[in-house]
């Protein structure tokens, strides 16, 4: 068998599918002369951005305060003592998984005193199908692929050497992870609060791409040489 010619192969499969969740980033802004004033408004105005979100119950898969922050901010000079106000921020991480909410959240959010939104973000699950799909489509894909060189030879395939991610067989030290392009986040929004609820904006999801990549490598019985060309190869100019 180790005299078994081998034939070496790619498959790839590209998915193009509608994304599983939106992520937003808020951030909640205070600004005061005193300290104290500055931490409380924030306390004030982060509840009521954590209280508006978790109205929405279920459609709400992820609700994370990513940090906080209270900074004093300085005169000119920055003589000690010359602190002209105080600067407090709430960073508020949002996973949302039912997009019939989407706009009406973004723009109350945005509505909202002293907050800012950045998003959506278009993504899959890290445990979505979709993957999975992906990836046995592309070793699908290579199998096909071997087994038609083989049958150009005029010979057959016997046995499955290698199998390996993309990059894994010919580059130890790279990661053979499939590759997924992710989409780029829509425009952010932001403003100060006016009379009454704010209309809801239109988001359309965007479409994911997905894309898997194999390398393999195959045993083969011997090539039949001496058989005739076929009658495209004779047609050849």
């Amino acid at each position: 068998m180790t005299d078994a010619p081998l034939i070496s192969v790619r498959g790839e499969a590209v998915l193009e599918v509608e994304p599983e969740i939106a992520r937003l980033h808020v951030h909640v802004q205070t600004q005061e002369s005193d300290r104290r004033k500055a931490l409380d408004r924030l306390v004030e105005r982060n509840q009521h951005c954590l209280d508006l979100v978790k109205s929405y119950g279920e459609a709400i898969e992820k609700l994370e305060t990513g940090g906080l922050s209270i900074t004093p901010l300085l005169k000119y000079r920055r003589r000690e003592g010359d602190i002209r106000a105080y600067q407090g921020t709430v960073w508020i991480k949002i996973t949302v998984a039912d997009f019939t909410v989407l706009g009406e959240l973004v723009t109350r959010l945005g509505d909202l005193e002293r907050t800012y939104v950045n998003g959506p973000s278009w993504e899959l699950r890290r445990d979505s199908p979709v993957y999975k799909d992906a990836a046995r489509q592309a070793a699908h894909e290579a199998v096909s692929r071997a087994r038609s060189y083989a049958e150009a030879l005029g010979s057959r395939l016997t046995g499955l050497v290698e199998l390996a991610d993309e990059g894994l067989t010919t580059d130890p030290g790279r990661g053979g992870a499939p590759e997924y392009a992710v989409m780029a986040a829509g425009p952010g929004f932001g403003g100060a609060a006016d009379a009454g609820t704010p209309e809801a904006i239109d988001l359309e999801p965007e479409t994911q791409t997905v894309r898997a990549a194999v390398e393999a490598r195959f045993r083969a019985t011997a090539p039949d040489l001496e058989a005739p060309a076929a009658a495209s190869d004779l047609e050849a100019p």
